[in-house]
């Protein structure tokens, strides 16, 4: 079982959509923490989307551009809908260069929109869902 997430990098669920975000002062250890917890939320959950807001990142170094990417496709494999949302222009170039491409993962420009794209809307209500 993996440690508790610190405090600063908190998953929450929000009917089938768990919502979280990455911080620029990640080291290995809460990076580790982080990825492991979300990991598990996810393959116990089985949520249909997954948000992560960057928003708070005015830049990305490598470290923390590759646990991104590690995140990203690792709630894919798990059958998670990825978006990404509040990505800033230095960020964008910097995967690029990197070569991280986040095959595979949707962008939004703010966490609502994310959220919409997942299937929530503005208000206190989820839209109804489906039977599966």
């Amino acid at each position: 079982m993996s440690a508790p997430v610190p405090a600063g990098v908190p998953i929450l669920r929000l009917g089938n959509v768990l919502v979280t975000g990455l911080l620029d002062e990640l080291d290995d250890k809460t990076a580790r923490a982080f990825t492991d917890e979300l990991t598990e939320r996810i393959a116990a959950d089985g949520p249909a989307g997954v948000l992560i807001d960057i928003s708070r990142l005015e830049i990305i170094d490598s470290f923390v551009a590759r646990t991104l990417s590690e995140l990203t496709t690792t709630a894919r494999l798990l059958g998670a809908r990825v978006v990404v949302a509040g990505m800033r222009p230095p960020v964008a170039i910097t995967l690029v260069e990197l070569g991280l491409a986040l095959e595979g993962v949707e962008t939004a420009l703010t966490a609502e929109r994310g959220m919409q794209a997942l299937g929530w809307y503005h208000g206190s209500q989820p839209p109804e869902r489906g039977t599966r």
